[in-house]
């Protein structure tokens, strides 16, 4: 079905832009015994632990409460955000590609609203040069409240002035996707660059990548 006027692109970032994992850590940590460190990743530093941070939570109060509840990996725990950086991987060249070419396209005004925690997110913006193309980026632990709660596609429509109707949002995460939805917002479940380009041409989104 195709978008008569796509006016707007949204980008997620992690997943979609930028690779990140808990792993570039821990799996050495844990002497690449990855099911040591599965469970660890399942049980302390939990990810509904970590989305709660995005949301704002403040990171060193996150650390010390679960170090309370969890004082024989107190080390471990404090590596999570004490060495955060190191989680931070490459960019998706092929996706960053796309990306280049909406900025270049006058006919496109291109934003991220993105899950991450407002204390860490400075490290990505030094990290990563060309998140400097936005026109703006929309910081969940900024705000408070996080995808994919309908309260942050509501804001990023209000703040950015986007008449949802001609808008599209890309998203690695499915939940995410489907709240876009709910403010109106047409939604991609990101899977790769090139599909991502197919989908966007679906919507009339002019693309070059193959």
């Amino acid at each position: 079905m195709e978008n008569s006027k796509i006016t707007t692109v949204i980008f997620d970032l992690g997943g979609v832009l930028i690779d990140w994992s808990p792993e570039y850590v821990y799996l050495k940590e844990f002497r690449g015994d990855r099911e040591k460190m599965d469970w660890f990743l399942e049980h302390v530093c939990a990810w509904d632990w970590n989305v709660n941070q995005d949301a704002g939570y403040p990171l060193e109060k996150a650390t010390k409460e679960r170090i309370a509840m969890f004082p024989e990996y107190e080390e471990l725990i404090k590596m999570y955000y004490g060495r955060w950086e190191e989680m931070l991987g490459f960019t998706h060249l092929d996706t960053l590609k796309i990306l280049k070419e909406l900025v270049d396209n006058p006919d496109y005004r291109v934003l991220a609203l993105t899950n991450w925690s407002g204390e860490t997110f400075p490290v990505a913006l030094e990290k990563f040069p060309w998140l400097q193309w936005f026109e703006g980026i929309l910081v969940s632990g900024d705000e408070g409240t996080r995808k994919p709660f309908k309260e942050i596609y509501d804001l990023m429509l209000d703040r950015y002035h986007i008449n949802p109707a001609e808008a599209v949002f890309i998203d690695d995460s499915l939940n995410n996707v489907e709240g876009c939805k709910r403010s109106g917002i047409a939604g991609i479940h990101f899977k790769n660059a090139k599909t991502l380009a197919v989908q966007l041409r679906t919507l009339g989104v002019h693309v070059t990548l193959q």
